[in-house]
């Protein structure tokens, strides 16, 4: 494998990282509606565990609602079930085949909290930043040892993979910082 192989790789796994670390953001209760917020949620259907987001429509028709609208209507008491198990502290209200979540105001304590699950999912992504770094330069020091490139070669590869990371992790501070400032508004 060359050097601009194993620096495209490592590009692409951090970005895919970053990918996730956003979606796992977008997860994270705001004082505004999302579907992200319980798209993902695990649902008891049809003898199986499924995301809520394959049985039903997810809408916010008003920015402090999330309507879901279950595709076979007699999923409507599971749904309920399993937003009831989550921890995001929401109350499904059923009107026949529909399920409204009416998002309350989020109290400071609250806010503090939400801020405390996204720091963490911040550090978690940076961690498995940092472990494609590591890999990457593994690859880089084996690529060298067999002899396909030079020292130099390798050195500069691994400023490059250096470089990289930071620019990865400054992106998922950039996130934290504006997911904080969201969740933080009143």
């Amino acid at each position: 494998m060359s050097i601009d192989d194993i620096l495209l790789e490592t590009e692409e796994k951090m970005s895919k990282t970053d990918q996730v670390v956003q979606h796992e953001f977008a997860g994270v209760r705001t004082s505004k509606a999302s579907p992200a917020l319980v798209e993902n949620l695990m649902v008891e259907a049809y003898g199986s565990q499924m995301r809520l987001r394959e049985l039903a429509g997810i809408t916010t028709p008003e920015p402090r609602m999330i309507l879901i609208q279950p595709w076979d209507a007699s999923m409507v008491h599971a749904i309920e079930k399993a937003i009831q198990k989550s921890n995001l502290g929401l109350n499904p209200a059923i009107d026949r085949k529909l399920i409204r979540l009416v998002l309350p105001e989020l109290s400071q304590e609250r806010r503090v909290e939400l801020t405390k699950v996204v720091h963490k999912l911040a550090e978690d992504g940076r961690v498995a930043i940092r472990h494609v770094r590591r890999e990457a330069i593994e690859h880089l020091k084996k690529t060298a040892k067999e002899g396909h490139v030079t020292e130099d070669e390798e050195k500069a590869a691994e400023k490059e993979v250096q470089t990289l990371t930071d620019q990865y992790i400054a992106k998922i501070d950039a996130h934290v910082s504006h997911k904080e400032k969201e969740m933080l508004t009143v």
